[in-house]
């Protein structure tokens, strides 16, 4: 006689963090959430609204921020956000407006933009704020935005 066991496999929760080129800020969002979550239970990862940097490192300085922070980035690789992950992810955040909106230019229907939030209205409920985007300034504003998205992801794994 054959028997035939089922093991119930834990569903993860799926979050996507995004920004520009995922290689400043969705990377470092990243790499904190994970670094406040159970990954048994939760999944992180990020990706960019733009295409220029798919299969890159993050940006050295954030790689060097997340390091003084005590994270290790080192493994994320420049990702695209596609239409296929609304499916996938239960939580989209995005870093600023404008990816916003381009991420709801995307949305078929309404239950994929509710997916879809600004990630500093966690601390700064409805006031729509961005994430400034630190590719053209100097170090201490990586150094910024990391205490922003620290500030966030604390808040969103309260709430998880």
């Amino acid at each position: 006689m054959c028997r035939i066991f089922y093991f119930q496999i834990p569903m993860k929760t799926k979050i996507l963090m995004v920004c520009l080129g995922n290689i400043c800020r969705s990377p470092l969002a990243e790499g904190i959430l994970k670094s406040k979550v159970d990954t048994t239970h939760y999944l992180v990862e990020s990706a960019g609204t733009g295409g220029w940097h798919v299969g890159a490192l993050p940006d050295p300085r954030s790689i060097s921020i997340a390091k003084k922070h005590g994270l290790d980035i080192t493994d994320q690789r420049g990702k695209k956000f596609s239409t296929y992950d609304f499916e996938i992810y239960d939580h989209i955040f995005v870093m600023d407006n404008s990816n916003y909106r381009d991420v709801i230019r995307l949305a078929k229907n309404d239950s994929e933009k509710q997916k879809v939030k600004l990630i500093l209205n966690e601390i700064f409920p409805g006031e729509n704020v961005d994430v400034p985007d630190p590719y053209y300034g100097g170090d201490n504003g990586f150094e910024q935005v990391y205490q922003m998205l620290n500030e966030a992801c604390e808040k969103i794994m309260s709430r998880l």
